[in-house]
């Protein structure tokens, strides 16, 4: 999967790029159709503390709609971890709606759309 990452305010280390690119990838395993993706890193910065909350966020393009996650953590490694597990839902999700749609639905025990051509009669 072709993936575009960007850091916001800050340059990411690329090891950190190399991290979120290795764990992006594992999501073909649950889909393989996803064409592209989009990352970027932002560092959300709190008035009252010093401390920086990470914030990343993924955008997943697949053939027929996309797939949208925020997730905030103290390291970036934590909110890539916590992504990937809101994404795999997502991806399982859509999956199964891809195939549902395309299944033939069985409407008193003949499917919609078949057509029957000679049925047997016992005599």
């Amino acid at each position: 999967m072709r993936l575009q990452m960007q850091a916001i305010h800050f340059d990411a280390d690329p090891k950190l790029l190399t991290f979120i690119q290795q764990k992006l990838d594992k999501l073909d395993t649950f889909y393989d159709r996803i064409t592209s993706g989009e990352v970027f890193l932002k560092l959300d910065k709190s008035e009252s503390a010093k401390l920086h909350t990470k914030c990343l966020e993924i955008k997943l393009y697949v053939p027929g709609g996309s797939m949208f996650v925020r997730e905030q953590g103290t390291t970036f490694e934590e909110a890539t971890d916590l992504a990937i597990d809101a994404l795999k839902m997502q991806v399982k999700k859509f999956k199964n709606k891809r195939n549902n749609a395309r299944a033939p639905k069985v409407v008193d025990g003949e499917a919609e759309g078949v057509i029957v051509l000679a049925e047997e009669t016992e005599e």
